[in-house]
């Protein structure tokens, strides 16, 4: 258009924003005049391309959806992520183990090694040489990268968002259902906040994500046995098993669930008359080799990486045994003199699982026959030390004249001399302090005076090594059966009151039980000038033995998590208290002048999820009970969608959630959030299964309420998970729930 020219209009001429709007020359009045876009229809330009939008959209929107929320994924996590450069709440335990892994020294945890040996990593990644101490509250030194140590784990929690959409894809759910599950695992607070430290929790929940994505992938294979794909995520479920179970034991219950599946799996193809006994059979073999024998492997491959790791002696050396402690750089066990003698000066170490050094201590007993302690404690101290000595009534060998050696051999009668007190290791027929079925051990008399009631028979248990009838140093795991009372010296990790300095309880077992590791012991450390040292030669320790010393340890450790009675503390909390998110947790000192954080979820994501797996099961009875009464509301495929993934999702927050309840150990609030991604999963099901028959639009409509909820909950809420800087007294508003510790 030749006679078109351009004016700038601005809004204050025209009433519109400022635009460049074209002049066309009216031939029929002879006056210039605006040239409208309308005039040409913008409807007719505009349609094309919005429909070409559109249909790329509807293309590729698998591709697009994931992507957008995994973007959004890692802008939530990694914001602000080192805005506080103090060690954080846990961020000391875990920490602190990386430095030992960089140091190769020996610790003791009560969870397996996978998930620090990451966190190791990270910091080996991140140019961290060990040296720091990870105490809490303290500042980062200026060298150690924190920041990309919280990124790397971080990274858990940002994939964690792609697996809750595809997993939701896999169980069949609607667009709607599938963006809902994705907004409440983005936008819950809780999980965001627990991600962004250097935590074990954004890894376990990760691989807990990972293992039900596998399993519903699986399951999607049901139709097509024994093809590459059947076989490919029945290996990734395996794997993910394994790993889930190497981080914490958490990981455990999805284990449990993915075997309840399998065993319901398997009961209903034994049922299918139409596969052949010859494939059925290939099913178990699949499932032992692919579901247990792989994550075993993986689990004690965890393990064995974890001890050629640490070769250095360290603080964890006393939960292993002798044996093992003997084998590490820095230890000096390999100087012990092979076979024990009269006049030898010895340390005991109980062979129970997680067992202690005998010991005692001038302190005496407040009750019982008043005299002096016997305990077990678990760190080197001169008052493990004992001196080993035959009965008064045969003459006292002397360990400083030129006489031939004399052995200690099995069945021999000796007396027990505390070095620190030179009192005898004694029982008599007083009740333990604790344990009122066994007699009570003490220390009494001393080196010239005593009774009878100070001799104790050694019986010879096994050898690792070489069946001998003389005692070993390390490998020899022997019992001491008192002379007169017949009963058995026993410590099994029962911690005593404030008076015993919470040590482990010592006593004197009336059964014969040659079974209960609790009355083995061994020779921990040996000192005789007239013997030569063993040498690391006879002092070899065995994985397997090692592996399974370390778990039973892990295991006692565990049960002892215990809160203190006498005290309150403010970071513990309740299973009951979960599902409702009755409490916060806070994460570090909350002070007003510091940043803080504070572990809460995002309420509309909680409770939503919490009301979901109630109207699961009154929905269920509803239909079980119409079914009784002859109604049909699904069809049979219908029917088994609903219970399938009904199922998963109860059952998992079930085996997820229950046994906190029967756990004697203490409880936070961040044990829920495995159990809480079912409830998740619960939620999108049920909006899925009660819109069903609504109207596009009306499912618009709902789910975009919803939507707009969990966003602006979120938002709310966002600064627990990015760090509060306002003074405590601002943020009343944020405490709807009296229960919220978050203002003082």
């Amino acid at each position: 258009m030749d006679n078109i020219r351009h004016r700038h209009i601005t809004s204050f001429q025209s009433g519109y924003d400022p635009v460049l709007e074209p002049i066309v020359f009216d031939e029929k009045r002879k006056t210039k005049k605006p040239f409208r876009i309308s005039s040409i229809k913008l409807k007719n330009t505009l349609a094309p391309a919005l429909a070409t939008i559109r249909n790329f959209y509807n293309k590729y929107y698998n591709i697009i959806h994931p992507l957008s929320f995994t973007f959004l994924s890692f802008l939530t996590r990694f914001y602000l992520i080192s805005l506080s450069d103090v060690v954080m709440w846990d961020e000391s335990h875990f920490g602190k183990f990386a430095s030992h892994y960089l140091n190769r020294v020996f610790y003791f945890d009560v969870h397996p090694p996978l998930g620090k040996m990451m966190v190791a990593l990270a910091g080996l990644l991140a140019g961290y040489d060990g040296s720091f101490n990870f105490e809490s509250g303290t500042r980062y030194p200026e060298d150690l990268n924190y920041t990309f140590m919280r990124m790397f784990m971080a990274s858990f929690g940002v994939l964690m968002v792609p697996l809750a959409y595809f997993t939701s894809i896999e169980l069949g759910f609607s667009k709607h259902a599938v963006i809902l599950v994705t907004l409440m695992v983005l936008f819950d607070t809780a999980y965001l906040c627990i991600s962004r430290f250097i935590l074990l929790d954004a890894m376990l929940l990760f691989f807990t994500f990972m293992t039900i994505f596998c399993m519903t992938k699986f399951h999607n294979q049901k139709c097509d046995p024994f093809s590459a794909n059947w076989w490919r995520w029945l290996i990734m479920t395996g794997i993910s098993i394994g790993c889930v179970s190497s981080v914490k034991w958490i990981g455990l219950f999805t284990t449990a669930l993915v075997g309840l599946y399998t065993i319901e799996d398997l009961w209903n193809k034994l049922g299918d008359l139409s596969i052949p006994k010859i494939d059925y059979l290939k099913h178990w073999v699949a499932r032992i080799i692919c579901l247990i024998v792989l994550p075993i492997l993986i689990y004690i491959g965890c393990f064995a990486i974890h001890f050629a790791i640490l070769t250095h002696s360290g603080p964890g050396d006393s939960q292993m045994s002798s044996l093992f402690q003997a084998g590490l750089i820095g230890n000096d066990f390999a100087e012990n003199p092979l076979e024990l003698a009269y006049g030898s000066r010895i340390t005991l170490k109980n062979t129970g699982f997680g067992g202690g050094l005998l010991h005692s201590h001038v302190e005496e007993y407040p009750g019982g026959s008043g005299q002096q302690q016997v305990t077990c404690y678990h760190h080197e101290d001169i008052n493990n030390d004992w001196i080993v000595l035959k009965p008064r009534e045969i003459e006292i060998y002397d360990n400083e004249t030129d006489v031939d050696v004399e052995f200690v051999n099995n069945g021999d009668t000796i007396r027990l001399l505390h070095l620190g007190t030179e009192r005898n290791l004694h029982s008599h027929e007083v009740p333990a302090p604790l344990t009122r079925a066994h007699w009570e051990v003490s220390c009494y008399g001393n080196d010239t005076n005593g009774d009878e009631k100070d001799y104790w028979v050694i019986e010879a248990v096994d050898d690792i090594y070489k069946k001998t009838n003389r005692i070993r140093s390390l490998s020899t795991s022997i019992r001491f059966r008192h002379k007169v009372l017949g009963c058995y010296l026993r410590a099994a990790n029962i911690g005593l009151p404030d008076w015993g300095f919470r040590q482990v309880e010592v006593t004197c077992d009336k059964r014969n039980n040659p079974k209960d590791i609790f009355t083995h012991w061994n020779i921990e450390r040996h000192w005789n000038s007239r013997l030569p040292p063993g040498g690391k030669a006879n002092y070899k320790s065995k994985f397997l033995r090692d592996f399974w010393n370390l778990n039973v340890a892990m295991y006692n450790a565990n049960n002892a998590l215990v809160a203190d009675p006498d005290g309150f503390d403010i970071l513990t909390s309740k299973p009951r208290q979960w599902p409702i998110l009755e409490v916060g947790l806070r994460m570090c000192n909350w002070a007003s002048d510091l940043i803080k954080f504070y572990l809460l979820g995002n309420p509309a994501v909680w409770w939503s999820g919490t009301v979901s797996l109630i109207m699961f099961i009154l929905t269920l009875f509803c239909y079980l009970v119409r079914r009784q009464r002859q109604y049909n509301d699904f069809s049979p495929v219908q029917w088994t969608y609903f219970l399938y993934v009904g199922r998963i999702c109860l059952i998992g927050w079930l085996l997820h959630y229950l046994p906190f309840y029967i756990m004697g150990r203490v409880t936070y609030l961040h044990h829920y959030f495995p159990a809480l991604y079912f409830s998740i999963l619960m939620a999108g099901f049920l909006m899925d299964h009660f819109t069903a028959s609504c109207s596009l639009k009306t499912k618009n409509i709902i789910f975009s309420i919803h939507y707009a909820l969990i966003i602006t909950i979120f938002w709310y809420f966002k600064d627990t998970a990015y760090g509060v800087y306002s003074p405590n007294i601002e943020l009343r508003g944020k405490k709807w729930l009296n229960t919220w510790d978050i203002v003082d």
